[in-house]
C-alpha cells in the first residue's frame, strides 16, 4: 500500500546509512588489535616496556602536533582529571603489554574486557546484570581450563588489572571529555601515559629505541593501536547511538583471537572459542540490559 511504502524505504535508508559508522568501529577494532599484534612481534627485540613507550610516546607526539591543545586557562581539576586519564591510560596499556608478552592475545583482551563488563554491572544495579557477570565468569573459568595452569597465572593477572584500568579510563575519559574542547584532553592525557612509561621503556631497552627498524615498527604501533583507531571511532560516534557503539567494541575479544591466529600463528582451540563467546555475549547482554533500562527512564520521564 502507498502509506506503507515510504516508512520502508526510509527504514532501508536508515540500515543503509548505518553501515558506515559501523564500519568504522569495525575499522577500528581490527586497527587495535592487528596493531597489538605488530606490537607482540616487535617485543623480542624492544622487549614489553619498550613497545609500549614507543606506542605512547609516538602517539602523544603525533596527537600534540594535530591537536595542538590549549595548555593555559585550566582549572586544578582540569589538569587532575587529565592525569588520572593520562594515568589509566598508561597502566592499561603497561599491564596489557606484560600480559600479551606472556599468554595469546584472544586469551589476554578477553580477560581484559572484563574491566568494562564489571563496570557496567556495577553502574546498572540489575538483578539480570548477575546471569550477565556469571556468563563472563563462566567464560574465563573455560579459558582458564578450570584453573590458571594452562594460562601463565602472571600473564592472566596482567589482563585482568588491564582491564580494572581499561573500567577507570572509561570513567575518566568521560570526565576529561567534558571538561576539554575536542581531542584535546586525549592529546595531554597521552602525553601523561607517555612520560610514565618512558622511564620503564628506558630501563629496559635503553638505546634500542633510537633503532631506526624500531622506531619505525614502533611508529606503525602507535598509528594502529591509538591514533587511527581512536580518529575512526570518534567519526562513527557522531552517526552511531552510544549503545550500538558499546555492543559493536563487545566484539574486540574474537578481533583479538583472528588476528593472534593471522599474525602470531596463535591457533584456537574450540574450548578457547567458546570461552570468548560466553564472555562476548555477557558484554553484549550488559550493555543492552542498561540501554534498555535508561530507555525505560525516559519513557517514565515523558509521563510526568
Amino acid at each position: 500500500m502507498p502509506g506503507e511504502a515510504g516508512p520502508r524505504f526510509r527504514g532501508a535508508d536508515d540500515r543503509r546509512g548505518s553501515l558506515g559508522p559501523v564500519g568504522l568501529v569495525v575499522a577500528g577494532a581490527l586497527s587495535v588489535q592487528f596493531g597489538a599484534a605488530v606490537a607482540v612481534l616487535l617485543m623480542p627485540r624492544a622487549g614489553a616496556f619498550g613497545v609500549v613507550t614507543l606506542r605512547l610516546v609516538l602517539a602523544a607526539a603525533v596527537l600534540m602536533i594535530v591537536c595542538r591543545p590549549r595548555l593555559r586557562g585550566h582549572s586544578r581539576a582540569d589538569w587532575g582529571t587529565v592525569v588520572a586519564f593520562g594515568a589509566a591510560m598508561g597502566g592499561m596499556n603497561i599491564l596489557f603489554y606484560q600480559a600479551v608478552d606472556r599468554i595469546p592475545l584472544g586469551a589476554a583482551v578477553t580477560l581484559e574486557v572484563l574491566g568494562p563488563l564489571a563496570l557496567s554491572v556495577i553502574v546498572s544495579r540489575r538483578l539480570v546484570n548477575l546471569v550477565w557477570a556469571g556468563l563472563a565468569l563462566g567464560g574465563v573459568v573455560l579459558l582458564s581450563g578450570g584453573g590458571l595452569d594452562r594460562l601463565d597465572p602472571v600473564g592472566a593477572a596482567y589482563a585482568l588489572a588491564a582491564g580494572a584500568m581499561w573500567a577507570a579510563y572509561i570513567v575518566f575519559s568521560a570526565r576529561t571529555g567534558r571538561r576539554f574542547p575536542q581531542a584535546d584532553g586525549l592529546a595531554l592525557a597521552m602525553a601523561v601515559a607517555a612520560l610514565i612509561s618512558l622511564p620503564l621503556g628506558l630501563a629496559e631497552s635503553g638505546s634500542k629505541l633510537a633503532e631506526p627498524s624500531i622506531i619505525g615498527l614502533g611508529l606503525a604501533v602507535a598509528l594502529m593501536s591509538s591514533v587511527l583507531p581512536y580518529t575512526l571511532e570518534l567519526l562513527a560516534l557522531r552517526r552511531l547511538p552510544a549503545p550500538t557503539f558499546a555492543v559493536l567494541m563487545s566484539l574486540e575479544p574474537a578481533v583479538a583471537a583472528t588476528a593472534g591466529f593471522l599474525v602470531l600463528d596463535q591457533a584456537l582451540s574450540t574450548t578457547d572459542a567458546l570461552a570468548i563467546a560466553l564472555v562476548i555475549a555477557a558484554s553484549m547482554g550488559a550493555v543492552r540490559t542498561q540501554t534498555g533500562r535508561r530507555i525505560t527512564r525516559s519513557a517514565r520521564a515523558g509521563k510526568t
